[in-house]
């Protein structure tokens, strides 16, 4: 479960929650840095950081910290071989620091709005800054769409940033600023007051600045919405996709058959006029439909797009393909070759494919921002 998934059910969850963010991970551990987790107050759990050994002691801190108001940065050091504290699971191994934040005040409004941004395609970048000696810290919450790439900041509906932008409109603060400055600028945002003795001192050496930034779920598109599209269906949303259904036969295109999935209704060029497909999506094809797939092949040289999956032998693909401009990014036949047979295999093939092509845009995202970043220190992590 990634933060798109947790900023939705804190932005409708009826009980009080806790944040739980990975902020320092070495050496060998489960989930990577900057991976996140929603704890309730009734013990609830969404998401997490470590395959079970970490998550009962962070659900026995949420009352507290529900009850107080305050952060917590808890260190769980499972490298030592010779300590078994944590039972069977210390083979994970590894040290992750993880910090806890109650969901309220500045981070609650700051998730709701995340939640708004990742469900529209925009990319959020989020940004805490400890100050004072760990004994503050401020929220920053800047929004990149597509079409867009240049980053601004996320205007909170607060008196004193109201006040702080009448105030600069002619200053540089006032304009967007990229993440790498804002350690040299005044904070905006009035974050939550932190008195815990706990975080006043800085034992774990971390920077000041960590900054996360969050993508909007890929869409994938399956053209096709025969039997066998079901079961990628339910794995590619369980992978993290968005799915949209697109097919011209109306009995096989409805909500009956894909409840919970968006559908477009039309033939090849009405598709995708509909769907204004972008280099964010990946694209099925599975309709097993000769002159639709043609048509929509012809049309998809005009388009970017991440990813273009297709059904059938390499024979029928090259057919397809035959006098076409070369296409980009083309899987054929669809999904990984792991000797699949029947629906339900050939969708573990595909959904895994998914899941290695979304993985592989994740990581060059990650090494794009780490070349941006260079020179800072603060620390930052890219998530789908």
């Amino acid at each position: 479960m990634e933060m798109h998934d947790l900023s939705a059910i804190a932005a409708t969850c009826s009980k009080r929650c806790v944040l739980a963010t990975a902020i320092k991970v070495e050496g060998h551990a489960y989930r990577k840095q900057g991976v996140s987790m929603l704890l309730t107050e009734d013990g609830s759990m969404y998401g997490s950081i470590s395959p079970g050994c970490l998550e009962s002691d962070l659900q026995a801190r949420v009352e507290r910290i529900l009850d107080t108001g305050q952060i917590e940065i808890v260190e769980y050091d499972m490298r030592p071989e010779d300590d078994l504290s944590w039972g069977e699971t210390v083979g994970c191994g590894g040290l992750v620091i993880v910090l806890l934040e109650p969901v309220q005040g500045t981070l609650q409004s700051m998730l709701v709005k995340m939640n708004e941004c990742l469900q529209t395609g925009t990319v959020v970048q989020f940004t805490r800054i400890f100050q004072q000696g760990f004994s503050k810290m401020d929220y920053r919450l800047s929004l990149t769409g597509i079409a867009d790439e240049k980053a601004y900041i996320f205007e909170l509906e607060q008196s004193a940033l109201t006040e702080h932008i009448r105030a600069n409109e002619s200053s540089d603060h006032a304009k967007p600023q990229p993440i790498s400055r804002l350690k040299e600028t005044e904070s905006v945002y009035n974050g939550t007051k932190l008195e815990s003795a706990s975080v006043k001192a800085n034992p774990w050496d971390l920077p000041s600045l960590l900054t996360s930034t969050y993508y909007a779920k890929p869409r994938l598109v399956i053209i096709g919405a025969g039997n066998d599209v079901l079961p990628v269906v339910k794995l590619a949303q369980l992978a993290g996709f968005r799915i949209v259904v697109a097919d011209w036969r109306e009995s096989l295109c409805t909500a009956e058959r894909f409840p919970g999935v968006g559908l477009c209704l039309g033939f090849p060029r009405e598709i995708l006029s509909a769907l204004q497909l972008n280099r964010e999506d990946y694209i099925l094809l599975m309709s097993h439909q000769f002159p639709r797939e043609r048509e929509i092949l012809e049309l998809l040289s005009e388009v970017e797009y991440a990813y273009l999956g297709i059904m059938g032998s390499k024979t029928r693909t090259e057919r397809l393909l035959n006098g076409l401009p070369p296409l980009s990014h083309v899987h054929s036949p669809v999904g990984l070759s792991i000797g699949a047979e029947g629906p339900d295999e050939i969708a573990i093939s595909i959904a895994a494919e998914l899941i290695a092509s979304k993985r592989s845009v994740a990581a060059a995202r990650r090494k794009a921002q780490k070349e941006v970043e260079h020179g800072t220190d603060g620390y930052s992590a890219c998530s789908r």
